[in-house]
C-alpha cells in the first residue's frame, strides 16, 4: 500500500512500483474522485473515510482531487478523469444544480458515475451506471426543528423566533434543510415558532458568527438559532459568548456531528445537532462505483440514515466522525 501526492491530488495506490496518477495493472481498479472543496471539516471526514477504506481493498486506487468550490475547475477533474480512462468517478458537487453536464460526460465515455453526499439535480434521470449515495435531507432539518421545538416548549416558550443560517443557496442540502425547518414551523404543534430572519452563511464558521453579530448588533429578538451545519452553528455560539449572551437563554442547533460541534455540546454551549456518517457515506460511494465499474447492478439512491443528537447521547458520537 502507499499514499502520493501527485499535482495536488491524493492517490491511493495497491501496486508495488506506483508511478504517476494512474496504474495500469491487471485488475486493479482505478477510481477518480473529485471533492468540492478539502478545507471542509465534514467532507475531510468523507474523504479521509473514503481513502482508509480502500487501503483496506485489494487492487483498489484513488485519485482524489480538490475542486476548491469552482464548478468549472471540477468539470475539468471529470474531463482529465475521462481522459484518463478510470474505471469509475465519484463527485461531491460543487453546485448541485450544475450536474447534468458531469452525467453526460462519464455516460458519453461510458464510466460508472457516483455521486456522494450533494444530491444531483438530475438524481431522477441517472443513467443505468450512475448513482447517489448520501443522506436524505428531508430527515436532517425536520429532525433538527422538532428538537427545537420540543426544547423550546419545554422551556414554557410560547411564541419563540428563530433566526435561520442557510448553506451555500446553490445546494441542494441547504435548499432542504432550510425547507425542513419551515415545514416543521408550519405543523400545528411547532406553529408558535417564527423565523424572522434567514441569510446564508455558506456553511462557514467565520461566517456563521458575523450573521449572529449583526443579528445581536441589530437588537433582533430571538430564541433560537437553527443552522444547516454544525460549522454556522459554532460560529454563531461564538458570536453569541462575545457578546455575553448566556448559552441557556438560546437554543442552538446545527446538522452533521462533527467534532468540534460535540465538544461544543458537551460544554454545554449547542444544545441540537444531527449525525450524519461522512465516512459511512464515503465507503457506500466507494462500493457503489467498484460494483458499477464491474458491471453489477446498484439501487440508484443510497440513503445512510441520519440521527438526532442531544447531550443525553452526545458520548455515543465522540469517535463516530
Amino acid at each position: 500500500m502507499n499514499k502520493k501526492l501527485i499535482g495536488g491530488a491524493v492517490v491511493v495506490g495497491i501496486a508495488a512500483g506506483f508511478i504517476g496518477v494512474m496504474s495500469n495493472a491487471s485488475g486493479t481498479k482505478t477510481v477518480g474522485v473529485s471533492m468540492s472543496a478539502f478545507d471542509d471539516n465534514f467532507l475531510t471526514v468523507l474523504r479521509n473515510g473514503m481513502t482508509e477504506y480502500a487501503e483496506g481493498l485489494d487492487g483498489v486506487e484513488l485519485q482524489v482531487e480538490d475542486a476548491d468550490d469552482d464548478v468549472g475547475k471540477q468539470l475539468n477533474q471529470i474531463e482529465n478523469f475521462v481522459a484518463a480512462g478510470v474505471d469509475a468517478i465519484i463527485v461531491n458537487a460543487v453546485d448541485t444544480s450544475a450536474t447534468e453536464a458531469i452525467t453526460e460526460k462519464a455516460a458519453a465515455a461510458g464510466i460508472p458515475l457516483v455521486y456522494v453526499n450533494r444530491e444531483p439535480i438530475n438524481v431522477d434521470t441517472l443513467p443505468d451506471n450512475q448513482a447517489f449515495v448520501a443522506s436524505n435531507e428531508v430527515d436532517s432539518g425536520t429532525l433538527q426543528a422538532q428538537e427545537v421545538c420540543r426544547l423550546l416548549k419545554e422551556q414554557g416558550v410560547t411564541e419563540a423566533n428563530l433566526l435561520l443560517m442557510q448553506g451555500e443557496l446553490s445546494n441542494q442540502a441547504a435548499v432542504m434543510r432550510t425547507k425542513d425547518v419551515h415545514d416543521v414551523a408550519a405543523t400545528p404543534d411547532c406553529s408558535f415558532m417564527h423565523i424572522v430572519e434567514e441569510q446564508t452563511g455558506n456553511w462557514q464558521r467565520q461566517q456563521g458568527a458575523d450573521l449572529m453579530t449583526n443579528w445581536i448588533t441589530a437588537g433582533i429578538p430571538y430564541n433560537a438559532v437553527v443552522a444547516n451545519n454544525d460549522e454556522m452553528a459554532v460560529g454563531a455560539i461564538q458570536a453569541l459568548k462575545a457578546a455575553g449572551v448566556p448559552m441557556d437563554q438560546v437554543v442552538v442547533a446545527g446538522v452533521d456531528a462533527t467534532q468540534d460541534a460535540l465538544v461544543a455540546m458537551q460544554n454545554g454551549d449547542l444544545d441540537v445537532t444531527v449525525f450524519q456518517d461522512a465516512a459511512g457515506q464515503g465507503k457506500g460511494a466507494l462500493d457503489a462505483a467498484l460494483a458499477l465499474a464491474k458491471g453489477e447492478p446498484v439501487e440508484q439512491k443510497v440513503y445512510i440514515p441520519f440521527q438526532l443528537v442531544t447531550p443525553a447521547n452526545v458520548q455515543d458520537y465522540l469517535t463516530a466522525n
